[in-house]
């Protein structure tokens, strides 16, 4: 069994020392990423809020963005992604936003992306976009994989 605190422990001390915030919006790690850091001990210090924004509608609802803004843009495109964290981080004015879309599998999804791709995006101080392939189908293993990936990203972000 994977522990939350694995990936999110390191992170968590340093936004809390920093005294800096955090907002989530996730979608294929399905609240991975909110959990690991709820489950370290003293996260009301930097966790502001998260979703997981698992659908359009979802995202023009909880993440407040206007279809106008999204019209020209892939799901699965750095940008896209990026506009996903800054939303939610302007939303509850967090120091930093994280965002995850991807594709878990065991499928591919509609717009023609195979399973196990996965882009991520940090906005805040400092702006950094990843995208990785896992070249798995297994959907469990690809979403804790693409929570490490989006820790991993948040780390050197903060640092």
């Amino acid at each position: 069994m994977n522990d939350l605190k694995t990936y999110s422990a390191d992170v968590a001390a340093a936004l809390k020392q920093r005294a800096e915030t955090i907002a989530i919006a996730e979608s294929s790690s399905g609240g991975l990423i909110a959990a690991s850091l709820l489950a370290v001990p003293g996260a009301s210090a930097y966790f502001l809020g998260g979703s997981v924004v698992y659908t359009l509608d979802a995202r023009r609802v909880l993440l407040n963005i206007p279809d106008d803004v999204l019209q020209d843009m892939t799901p699965l495109s750095e940008a896209y992604v990026l506009q996903c964290a800054r939303s939610m981080r302007e939303n509850l004015n967090a120091t930093w936003g994280l965002a995850e879309i991807g594709v878990s599998g065991p499928t591919g999804s509609r717009y023609g992306h195979p399973p196990g791709i996965c882009v991520l995006a940090v906005d805040g101080p400092v702006t950094l976009t990843k995208q990785i392939e896992t070249g798995s189908d297994d959907r469990e293993a690809n979403m804790w994989q693409f929570a490490e990936a989006a820790f991993a990203l948040l780390g050197d972000a903060i640092d």
